[in-house]
């Protein structure tokens, strides 16, 4: 398996666990283990990214909330459990996951989006994410806003 691949895998895992997590209320060792016991090739996941996401993730859930709660519409108890856990993951993984462009953030968690979420899941997680993305990670998409802008302009 890839890198790439194995890195998504480990997203996806972690996708499963935040959502059994907030079903269940189970305690996040107790998600953790049963994800790992439960999960098909788990030795060909990147486990660290896994451990580091859903551990992270479930630790950390009121902050990771409040800082994207600004930018849905709705309370945060109406979205749905998927929707709401690639949210929490994608703002675990934009805050504390800095070597990891944030393209490729929110890129992946519209793939998590399309593969587990409803029919327009994916556009709600982009349009949420990115413009946490220019808060949270300003220089960056400045950088490469200004990189594209410049590419447009000497076309």
């Amino acid at each position: 398996m890839s890198t790439k691949m194995a890195r998504r895998r480990a997203r996806e895992l972690a996708l499963q666990g935040v959502y059994q997590w907030l079903l269940s209320g189970n305690s996040p060792q107790v998600v953790e283990a049963h994800v790992e016991s439960e999960a098909e090739n788990f030795d060909k996941v990147d486990r660290e990214l896994f451990v580091m996401l859903l551990r992270g993730t479930l630790d950390n859930v009121e902050s990771l909330q409040a800082e994207f709660a600004p930018f849905i519409h709705r309370p945060i108890d109406e979205l749905s459990p998927i929707e709401r856990a690639i949210l929490l993951l994608g703002t675990h993984e934009l805050k504390h996951n800095i070597e990891t462009p944030y393209r490729v953030v929110i890129n992946e968690a519209i793939e998590l989006a399309k593969g587990y979420g409803g029919t327009d899941g994916h556009r709600f997680v982009n349009g949420v994410l990115d413009k946490l993305a220019a808060q949270l990670r300003a220089l960056e998409v400045e950088a490469a806003r200004a990189k594209k802008d410049g590419a447009a302009g000497s076309a």
